[in-house]
């Protein structure tokens, strides 16, 4: 890789990193890793959410999402759970706005 071009993305990895939202991903996180079965349990989670929505047919997404919420409905109650899935949630979507952002300015097909 070009020099100069990985010292941009470097600054640019920095940039993101002091932003309010990756410092709130970041401290939640933290919170959640000092309990570890939390964590561990958010994690499968996570999985079963990314599978489903990966794996469904268009026509069963809704009623497998509506079943999977109904059987983490009190998981998500857990304010150490909630409080980590929302600024995560918000992270993830600062970082497809700034791949999405990228790419149009690359022009790129």
């Amino acid at each position: 890789m070009d020099d100069k071009l990985e010292n941009a993305m470097l600054k640019f990895v920095k940039s993101i990193k002091e932003t309010d939202i990756y410092q709130k991903y970041y401290d939640q996180r933290e919170k959640l890793k000092k309990h570890p079965e939390q964590y561990q349990k958010v994690n499968e989670f996570r999985r079963r959410n990314f599978e489903i929505q990966n794996t469904t047919h268009q026509d069963e997404l809704f009623d497998k999402m509506d079943a999977f919420e109904q059987e983490y409905e009190k998981f998500r109650e857990d304010p150490l759970v909630d409080d980590f899935l929302r600024a995560e949630l918000a992270f993830c979507r600062m970082m497809q706005e700034i791949t999405l952002y990228i790419t149009e300015k690359v022009d790129f097909e």
